[in-house]
């Protein structure tokens, strides 16, 4: 099976699976285990670029799951080579869940989707976050593009594995600028008509 499907598809879900009858639908993809990491493909890598934000999920020491959205411009998520993204980490609420919940356990899973393209990517890594002045080559490679604010941390991701998710169900969304850019021309063809008619009202007003 994909290295992916072998982490999320434990002996609990494999049960669950057979008791809603998807059991074998699921195990067409079952083949010899995977134990290397899936590096990104070429695909992956510039849809995460196409990005301006994700969701981060970590666990506690509790044992509980937290979820935090990251967001800037795109590509402010840098993917460093097939098994690496980085990014700078920003200062927000100072709560610093994330990044606790990181140095316990370095597991994470990452969610990239795209509501305007109804396309989504899920991912599962170990995540590290450095402070800046521990690794100042890279985060001179990551100040373009990023995040707006007072750079806190290096956040690195070491890719373990990632699946492509159905569109299913994706309501399809629109940011400021993708709206702003596929209106572009409409604004200036109504400028070109609005300057024709300041034209014509004009020599209409100059008729005796």
């Amino acid at each position: 099976m994909s290295r992916f499907n072998q982490l999320a598809q434990t002996t609990a879900v494999r049960q669950v699976q057979e008791e809603m009858g998807s059991a074998k639908a699921a195990g067409r993809r079952v083949r010899e285990p995977v134990e290397e990491p899936d590096p990104l493909d070429a695909r992956s890598a510039d849809f995460i670029r196409s990005l301006d934000g994700f969701l981060f999920s970590s666990v506690g020491e509790t044992g509980w799951p937290y979820i935090q959205f990251k967001g800037g411009p795109q590509g402010f998520v840098h993917v460093l080579d097939p098994y690496t993204l980085a990014f700078l980490d920003v200062r927000g609420n100072r709560q610093y869940v994330t990044t606790g919940n990181v140095r316990g356990d370095d597991r994470v899973a990452l969610f990239f989707i795209d509501h305007a393209r109804q396309t989504r990517l899920k991912l599962y890594g170990h995540a590290s976050a450095v402070p800046v002045d521990e690794n100042l080559e890279l985060a001179e490679r990551l100040e373009s593009p990023r995040t707006e604010g007072k750079v806190e941390q290096i956040v690195t991701i070491r890719v373990e594995a990632y699946a492509w998710n159905c569109p299913n169900h994706i309501t399809p969304r629109f940011s400021q600028r993708e709206v702003s850019e596929a209106l572009a021309p409409v604004h200036e063809r109504l400028a070109r008509l609005e300057e024709e008619n300041a034209v014509l009202r004009a020599e209409l007003a100059a008729r005796p």
